[in-house]
């Protein structure tokens, strides 16, 4: 079994780079002071290498801190072994590299070589202040530290919601599916007894809508044209299905935008709602379904009868559904009317046109 290797995030990288910008700025500044001070030659014997060897306690403390500390003991809770452990290491540090500047050995510049105590030491203040400088330090590589700490934590919050509503949103999508399929099988079942051509007929459309479901549907968004088709098929199986006197006008643009896009199974569940409740048997019924653009936006709007007796529980499923998906989609950029008389159902839907 090959061992995962773990991703090195964005904020880590950016955060190390960071501290490699700062600390080399740092190291660089001893040559740039002797260039902006017009030297002819760079001392980098009792200038340079002097201050890198002033700089580098600092870096190796930073590096102990920032990898080893931070990581095994502050970020675990360890909260009172951090701060005796850093302590105890920052004090033990300075006060060895005070007691071996006595042994350090640079050019005066005109007797040769010599011992020049507290002009060649590697920290050139004293060591208490070199520990304050050092907490100082060690607090802003903490805060530099969570503040990175919590970009990450923000954006994977971000990613796991932004992943909690894609699961939710295809969880809705295709629980339409089954409900969509089990009413069309029951409106094919009901055919075979009153005319098998016409079963066979309503089982193509069946056939053609699944594809529609199966393999079209599957995307985020679908052209409004395949969604418009879809729906035809659909209202056709329906005409099949109900011989008595029902009024069906479906109304769209001719042509149609071809790279107008829609969220796919959104619009059959108002069209199914309006079979479902809008039709009464030996009563005049009716269903108008009319498709618009209207200036930024596509309008559906949806009208059917209403009779007392055509509630039926659990009705409800897929325009909760529907709804839910639109709010994840849209937001607050999709408005969603009903209006219901005591003879009428009519709902409207406005989304914001979006191409592809």
């Amino acid at each position: 079994m090959k061992r995962k290797v773990p991703l090195i995030r964005k904020q880590t990288i950016g955060e190390n780079f960071l501290y490699a910008l700062v600390f080399i700025a740092v190291y660089l500044i001893p040559i740039l002071n002797s260039f902006l001070m017009a030297e002819e030659n760079v001392d980098f014997y009792n200038k340079v290498f002097l201050a890198w060897s002033i700089i580098t306690p600092y870096l190796a403390l930073f590096l102990f801190n920032n990898y080893i500390l931070i990581p095994f003991l502050l970020n675990r809770g360890r909260i009172l072994w951090y701060v005796i452990t850093a302590f105890t290491v920052t004090t033990v540090a300075f006060a060895l590299i005070e007691s071996l500047e006595q042994y350090h050995v640079i050019s005066d510049g005109t007797t040769g070589l010599g011992v020049l105590p507290h002009q060649a030491t590697l920290a050139d203040l004293a060591w208490y202040w070199n520990i304050v400088l050092c907490v100082f330090m060690f607090a802003a590589n903490i805060g530099i530290k969570k503040f990175y700490e919590s970009m990450q934590k923000d954006e994977d919050n971000a990613r796991l919601a932004r992943e909690s509503v894609e699961a939710e949103m295809y969880y809705l999508k295709y629980q339409i599916n089954p409900h969509f399929l089990m009413n069309t099988l029951n409106n094919i079942h009901a055919l075979i007894d009153i005319d098998a051509d016409s079963a066979k007929r309503g089982i193509v459309e069946l056939s053609g809508m699944m594809r529609h479901v199966v393999y079209e549907s599957t995307a985020e968004r679908i052209p409004l044209s395949k969604d418009v088709e879809f729906l035809q098929n659909y209202i056709e199986l329906m005409r099949i299905r109900y011989c008595q006197d029902i009024e069906i006008k479906f109304n769209y643009p001719n042509p149609m935008p071809l790279t107008l896009t829609v969220p796919p199974l959104v619009l059959i569940v108002f069209v199914e709602n309006a079979f479902k409740h809008g039709i009464a048997r030996k009563k005049h019924s009716y269903i108008h379904i009319d498709i618009a653009i209207e200036d930024d936006s596509v309008v559906a709007r949806f009208e059917n009868s209403l009779f007392q007796n055509s509630s039926s529980k659990g009705g409800g499923v897929g325009l909760d559904n529907v709804s839910r998906r639109l709010e994840h989609i849209y937001g607050d950029r999709y408005t969603l009317d009903i209006v219901k008389s005591s003879d009428s159902y009519c709902v409207t839907l406005k989304v914001p046109i979006e191409n592809e």
